[in-house]
């Protein structure tokens, strides 16, 4: 297996997973927005099965492994908010999953996250019913339920928006923020807050 970052060639892989392991689907064209926007923040995962590309309009050839999870994401930039990242769509295909892709994938997001865009936190939303994704991102990736948001999905049912705190998740892993000092200064105006309440 091997865990790299996305790119443009990797879209209609990871939207070919999309749609055979989850019900919220995407047009190309999100795909697209997010890779462009934030190159860095995407992740694959491909097993050593060589896929022979052809992209017959540029007259190019090439090989690739077949793309078998992804990551999608990107950052939220709301003015007066510190930056932070959102999990779009993760997914693994069945066959390949309880094998710590996702939390692989997810590790490598969160920290393209912080050392490019500062990122004190991620977030994503998960659907209510969803057990095992409520598993992982809980007890493997330490995420937390910070609301929930009714009716969310298509369908009508509701989602839990999840957080999971990155300032701290870098601090013990030695990873440095893209802006050291930045990071300080918020991080340390962030710790004020929480001895206020």
């Amino acid at each position: 297996m091997n865990i790299r970052c996305a790119r443009v060639d990797d879209l209609m892989s990871m939207q070919n997973a999309n749609l055979m392991c989850l019900p919220e689907n995407y047009q190309m064209k999100y795909y697209f927005y997010h890779a462009l926007s934030w190159p860095q923040l995407s992740y694959i995962a491909e097993d050593h099965k060589v896929v022979l590309t052809i992209l017959f309009c540029y007259n190019l050839f090439f090989f690739q492994g077949n793309v078998v999870g992804y990551v999608l994401a990107k950052m939220e930039e709301d003015p007066g908010e510190e930056p932070h990242g959102h999990i779009t769509s993760l997914a693994v295909k069945r066959s390949y999953r309880r094998l710590g892709l996702a939390n692989k994938m997810m590790d490598q997001t969160a920290r393209a996250m912080v050392e490019t865009y500062n990122a004190k936190f991620v977030s994503l939303h998960v659907r209510v019913s969803n057990r095992a994704a409520l598993n992982l991102y809980k007890n493997t990736l330490k995420f937390e339920i910070v609301d929930t948001e009714p009716k969310y999905y298509a369908d009508g049912e509701d989602a839990y928006a999840m957080r999971r705190d990155l300032a701290k998740w870098a601090e013990e892993r030695d990873i440095e923020p893209a802006d050291k000092e930045a990071y300080a200064v918020s991080k340390n105006s962030d710790d004020k807050k929480k001895q206020r309440h």
